[in-house]
């Protein structure tokens, strides 16, 4: 029975998610690490590939991503120009100087957005982080992924790069 659940429940995840790609990104209101508002889908340059990686403070398997995704992102841009990262918190309100403190004591060097009150991660539709999102050179969601095991950053550089290569 357990497994007929964890299958269901797979596969609600999958079709949810597969329903959004190929959609433009939303004009929602996000707020810069300066707490500026600025709309979701300026954020993204178009003619260029952007993974963005939807995490929380209090989230482990998301800042092992985006750490993952930090120590290789160099090696990445310079094999596929035209390739940009970023990353977006969906922490509430209260947390943005946690927020702004976590990335500067990381050394983030890409931008990082915060979702404060969950207006993004509605209209994207997600549920839980970590959260990933590859937009394509035209703006348009090309591939959506929720969860993060070891190596998965790799596995979405693939992706990036099949992305890259349309």
């Amino acid at each position: 029975m357990k497994k007929i659940f964890a299958l269901v429940a797979a596969i609600a995840i999958a079709f949810q998610v597969n329903a959004q790609q190929g959609s433009t990104l939303p004009d929602t209101k996000i707020k810069d690490l300066n707490g500026k508002a600025v709309a979701f889908n300026t954020t993204v340059e178009k003619g260029k590939v952007t993974l963005i990686s939807f995490w929380a403070t209090w989230c482990i398997p998301c800042k092992k991503e985006i750490k993952n995704i930090r120590g290789k992102l160099s090696g990445w841009q310079t094999e596929t120009p035209g390739f940009n990262y970023m990353t977006v918190s969906v922490d509430d309100a209260r947390a943005m100087a946690q927020v702004r403190s976590y990335a500067k004591s990381q050394g983030w060097d890409f931008p990082t957005y915060h979702d404060p009150n969950s207006d993004l991660k509605r209209s994207l539709n997600f549920q839980n982080v970590p959260f990933s999102i590859i937009v394509d050179k035209e703006g348009k969601v090309a591939y959506m992924q929720t969860g993060f095991e070891e190596g998965g950053e790799d596995v979405l550089y693939e992706k990036v790069k099949e992305i890259a290569a349309k």
